[in-house]
């Protein structure tokens, strides 16, 4: 009896924080999905325009989550219309300028220029909620942008930008203010209503676009229909849920450092496609992932935050009573 007790107790802990730690996973397949999504949206606009595109992929995701979680969608209140609003704007300007841009440069590239949104989030962060990340974070962050600049550099990403550079910085500028804004709302509405509401918002943004842009719905090869719904389903329905659910517990800050493991797969598919990796790719790729387990280590926050030795000795001696 004492025996199995004891067992049980023991076990309780373990699966209590591997369980802890399924957001931030859930985050780590995303961005392995969101990887491969570049070379994929980069030949789909070989057959059809920017919005159209983005049309099929925000409904096929918006239905995809109401279908699936249908039961849930009556609970669905003005406040989470209003977050998930206020979210959709934000996102679709990250997928308009970053599909817009993919017109003008390669995936990879595109990539690592989207990535740029890491340093940006904790700026953000101060700027609008006045609330500073940890010293970890931080080192995390520096040396996941220094990893980025090494992948840039490893590419040959030149220093003057043309129109696909630039389309692709805004849409990196506004991923950033994404993730703030998922931060802020996430933990106020159930995430599954919050995801659609962003989906529904997306794809009429993207209908409204596409006629404004004189876009016609061109016809559907299997490998066009393939792109959209596999993208409306995992790189899109899939990712905004995990984005909404996973950042209820996961601050933007840490959220932001996984992300930054985004053009490390957008890298690989690429080598898998025919690209070679250089040795400033791999380099800037072992920095990534070091900066994310920085970030997720308690202890470095610890050792970056405690005062020097000698400062403290001095203090326990002016703490010290003096001798009578």
């Amino acid at each position: 009896m004492s025996g199995s007790s004891s067992k049980q107790i023991a076990t309780v802990p373990a699966a209590a924080g591997w369980r802890g730690r399924l957001p931030e996973l859930a985050l780590v397949v995303m961005t392995m999905v969101w990887g491969g999504t570049f070379l994929v949206t980069r030949l789909a606009l070989r057959e059809i325009g920017p919005f159209s595109f983005l049309s099929i992929r925000f409904a096929v995701g918006a239905a995809a989550i109401f279908l699936l979680f249908a039961p849930r969608m009556r609970g669905l209140t003005r406040a989470e219309v209003r977050a998930g609003l206020t979210i959709s704007v934000a996102a679709f300007g990250t997928y308009a300028l970053q599909t817009l841009g993919l017109q003008h440069i390669a995936s990879s590239k595109s990539a690592f220029i989207t990535a740029m949104y890491v340093p940006v989030v904790p700026v953000l962060q101060l700027l609008i909620y006045r609330k500073s990340p940890r010293a970890a974070a931080w080192l995390g962050i520096a040396m996941a942008f220094t990893g980025l600049v090494l992948l840039s550099a490893g590419e040959g990403l030149s220093p003057s930008f043309g129109v696909g550079e630039w389309l692709t910085l805004g849409g990196a500028l506004a991923a950033a203010m994404q993730i703030v804004l998922i931060g802020r709302f996430a933990g106020s509405g159930d995430p599954m209503r919050l995801a659609f509401v962003q989906l529904a918002a997306l794809t009429a943004f993207s209908v409204a676009a596409m006629a404004l842009a004189g876009e016609r719905m061109p016809a559907m090869t299997p490998g066009l229909l393939g792109a959209g719904v596999g993208m409306g389903l995992f790189g899109t329905a899939f990712a905004l849920a995990a984005m909404n659910w996973a950042q209820r517990t996961v601050s933007p800050t840490r959220a932001t450092v996984i992300y930054a493991m985004e053009p490390v797969w957008g890298g690989l598919v690429g080598a898998l496609a025919g690209e070679v990796l250089t040795a400033g790719m791999v380099g800037g790729s072992a920095l990534i992932v070091t900066g994310v387990l920085v970030s997720e280590l308690p202890f470095v926050d610890r050792l970056l935050t405690r005062p020097p030795r000698r400062r403290r000795r001095d203090e326990d001696a002016a703490a010290e009573p003096l001798a009578a």
